[in-house]
């Protein structure tokens, strides 16, 4: 009720600057009489009219559509109600003034009704479009939220099957050249994705289980790579539930282990690091970066795999904040890749956790 009431008392303002505007007409054409006459007249009728209105409307049933009354109740109650508007109005006015309408004859009578009828109708369609037009613009945003959530969550759809066949394959490989390092990864990969799976059917979840679901994948590969992977993972603690797109990061790092490190005999390190930027007149922004010491973007170029991981993300970022997200992959000055994501901060009451 609260959300009706604030309608009612912005319609009510409404028709006060409305009736205003009426009573600075009337007093135009007839300048010989004082202002407060025809502001008294006007003011009393046309709260009058809006009272029994607008008011009244809340007391039947409302069309979802408009938010007013369906059939014929839709006709009656504005016609009685400028009806009555006008009789209570006008007696009302004719007690605060002194004067009497009603014995002032019909052609001044009558010019009263007309006005009152055309601001009426006038008042009720402006009202009655205003209402349908908010309910199809809510509409539209139900319905633009859906798509973008189905979007998201196709995409989704289309990443986990990606990371499980690149998993896959490395222990595929792992098997035929040492069986009991092959058996603990996989033992790594049930708890992986045990993990991994359930957490990933939301929109957005806190930045710690993105990071926690990058550790047990690094877990994971070390099983594969032993020694020649080394990483680490920077997240500050007062940026841990922020909410970012789950397996955000997931592409990036397998990108960085996949093309960068693995090519090299040596393999090398991978750091993982959420920050802050300053507010430079965009609002907050979270940068997420994934550096590698591997062999370089070059290296990968070409790659359908890379190119896919890329252009999920691009996706997602395009899909949830627009324009304002970026991904830029960069070679780092000192050897290997830097991946770097930016986006604005959402907050929770913008960010509705959307659980399927």
């Amino acid at each position: 009720m609260r959300i009706v009431w604030i309608d009612m008392l912005r319609h009510l303002l409404q028709t006060i600057a409305f009736c205003l505007a009426v009573s600075a007409i009337l007093y135009a054409f007839r300048p010989e009489q004082a202002y407060s006459v025809p502001l008294t007249y006007s003011l009393c009728i046309g709260v009058l009219t809006w009272a029994f209105i607008d008011v009244g409307r809340h007391l039947f049933a409302a069309s979802a559509g408009t938010g007013w009354p369906e059939g014929w109740r839709g006709i009656a109650l504005p016609a009685g109600g400028i009806a009555l508007g006008f009789v209570l109005g006008t007696l009302l006015a004719d007690w605060c003034t002194g004067l009497s309408t009603w014995h002032s004859g019909s052609t001044e009578l009558r010019i009263s009704m007309g006005i009152t009828l055309l601001a009426g109708t006038a008042g009720t369609y402006y009202f009655h479009s205003r209402g349908k037009s908010a309910w199809l613009q809510a509409r539209m945003a139900e319905a633009h939220g859906q798509a973008t959530e189905a979007r998201l969550r196709l995409l989704e759809s289309q990443l986990e099957p990606h990371m499980l066949f690149n998993t896959l394959a490395n222990l595929r490989v792992l098997i035929a050249s040492d069986p009991a390092r092959a058996q603990l990864m996989l033992d790594r990969l049930i708890a992986y994705l045990r993990a991994t799976l359930a957490a990933s059917r939301s929109i957005e979840h806190p930045l710690a289980d993105e990071f926690a679901r990058l550790a047990d994948y690094l877990a994971l590969m070390t099983v594969r790579m032993g020694a020649r992977l080394q990483y680490r993972l920077d997240l500050p603690d007062a940026l841990g539930a922020l909410p970012v797109p789950p397996l955000l990061l997931q592409p990036l790092v397998e990108n960085a282990i996949t093309h960068g490190l693995e090519p090299q005999v040596a393999g090398g390190s991978l750091t993982v690091q959420a920050r802050l930027l300053p507010d430079a007149g965009q609002g907050p922004r979270l940068q997420l970066c994934v550096r590698d010491t591997g062999a370089g973007p070059g290296a990968a170029a070409a790659t359908a795999g890379t190119r896919f991981g890329l252009q999920q993300v691009r996706e997602r970022l395009a899909t949830l904040y627009g324009a304002t997200a970026t991904l830029e992959l960069i070679a780092a000055s000192e050897g290997g890749t830097s991946a770097t994501v930016t986006f604005p901060l959402k907050t929770h009451d913008d960010s509705p956790d959307r659980r399927g």
